[in-house]
């Protein structure tokens, strides 16, 4: 069952995007705004803001087009977006890739509940693993734009699975990926996974 979803979304992630081809030594004259929030490098010091460092070059221009499009809202970013052209995003995502994501820590009590959802999923209620997509060190797989997770902060990761359950975030496209997977995680799930990916390397 998982190798057939992994193929399908695989499938669906390589044919769904264009791929990227910025520069991302142009891109890091572009991110002086991104680094109040983001950090110089992607790496955000504030646990509600995402590290954007290491993050897969497809996944980042794809939320940045959402974000300048407004199909993923976010208050923060509003207007940031509007002046860049696509090549600017292009290099912004590249430079972004290129940079190392620092590692965070999990909270041990929390290690074997989030452990065993990462790795195991709830099948009995059909959610696959999250190494499905994002891998078993939580590298994601940029061929088919799933996102790095492993290392990302908690809170942040807490809000957007939260945010997903609730149906605030939609940009998964129609088949509904992580909406889907979200609905089945309750509130200590949540921080259960999002506390071990933070320390997930």
């Amino acid at each position: 069952m998982n190798k057939v979803l992994v193929s399908l979304l695989l499938t669906l992630g390589l044919t769904g995007f264009a791929h990227a081809a910025g520069n991302a030594e142009a891109g890091q004259g572009k991110v002086v705004v991104c680094g109040a929030c983001h950090g110089a490098d992607g790496n955000s010091a504030a646990p509600n803001f995402p590290k954007l460092a290491g993050q897969g070059e497809r996944y980042l221009l794809k939320q940045l087009k959402d974000i300048k499009s407004g199909a993923r809202p976010i208050v923060e970013m509003t207007g940031l977006l509007d002046n860049l052209s696509d090549q600017d995003l292009q290099d912004i995502s590249a430079y972004f890739a290129s940079q190392q994501m620092s590692v965070g820590a999990a909270d041990p009590k929390l290690v074997a509940r989030g452990g065993e959802l990462f790795r195991g999923g709830k099948l009995d209620e059909g959610m696959p693993a999250c190494t499905g997509c994002h891998s078993p060190n939580g590298a994601g797989l940029d061929a088919a734009g799933f996102p790095q997770l492993g290392g990302q902060h908690a809170t942040y990761i807490a809000k957007q699975l939260t945010d997903f359950r609730e149906g605030n975030r939609t940009n998964d496209g129609d088949t509904m990926i992580m909406r889907s997977i979200a609905a089945k995680l309750s509130n200590k799930d949540i921080e259960a996974v999002s506390s071990f990916i933070q320390g997930l390397h």
